[in-house]
């Protein structure tokens, strides 16, 4: 896989999986922007690990949610480098809980957070797309968006509709030779996730076919391929990394 001389944005790319993405694209030569909603110092950090490939990179300070600030970060990418060529949406959160205890609160913030934000970046990215003639749309969805969740009916819902958004990004765009697809995640090891005590993350793995967690750099190399070339004739589908997990 070559991506030399694409301009990428991740969202949400100062940790765990965003960030396993964003170097990853730099390792194949793209220029990469990362967005991060609070943490400036890790957003450095993973800025001087992508420039000190031998590419560009770039950080925003942008909450996912904030509609005209996913715009200007683009605006502001396309204006300095020429083009977009890639965007994955990766910016997500996560307020667990019953059904019978969830408040308002928690589900907003989740289907905002994670679905409202693909919405923004996706279509701020669509008229510099359109212009370069061709693009790809990544968008980071879960296993549960398919198979649903005990204790995630929000998060659930938002990755759902992650998928359901994207097949009609990918119908809407594909005569513009633009690309949408999904990667869906099962029980990756990151930040988000550490925090599950041992008899969780035991059934968890009890359920995994391949019996274990994945990484991710095994999400990011799948999000690599579908930003190449060679996944030039792949559209409105849906991956699903997860070690047969929702099989």
């Amino acid at each position: 896989m070559d991506l030399k001389g694409k301009n990428c944005l991740v969202t949400g790319g100062s940790r765990g999986i965003g960030k396993s993405i964003a170097l990853t694209l730099a390792k194949l030569g793209a220029n990469v922007a990362i967005t991060y909603a609070r943490s400036v110092d890790a957003a450095n950090e993973v800025v001087k690990e992508i420039e000190a490939l031998g590419v560009n990179s770039v950080s925003f300070q942008a909450d996912a949610v904030q509609f005209e600030r996913a715009e200007e970060v683009i605006n502001e990418i396309v204006g300095a480098w020429g083009s977009l060529d890639v965007l994955v949406n990766n910016a997500g959160i996560t307020k667990d809980n019953l059904i019978l205890r969830m408040d308002e609160q928690a589900w907003d913030d989740v289907i905002t957070t994670n679905l409202k934000s693909i919405f923004n970046y996706s279509k701020a990215a669509t008229k510099p797309m359109m212009r370069a003639r061709g693009g790809s749309v990544i968008n980071i969805s879960s296993v549960v968006g398919i198979s649903g969740n005990a204790g995630q009916s929000n998060y659930s819902a938002s990755k759902a509709g992650i998928i359901g958004f994207t097949k009609s990004y990918a119908k809407e765009l594909a005569s513009r030779n633009i690309r949408a697809n999904v990667v869906a995640p099962g029980y990756i090891l990151t930040e988000m996730t550490g925090s599950l005590n041992e008899k969780v993350l035991e059934a968890i793995k009890q359920e995994t076919p391949l019996g274990r967690a994945g990484e991710p750099e095994e999400i990011s190399n799948v999000v690599a391929f579908l930003a190449s070339g060679l996944s030039s004739y792949i559209t409105g589908e849906v991956i699903r990394v997860d070690g047969g997990m929702a099989m």
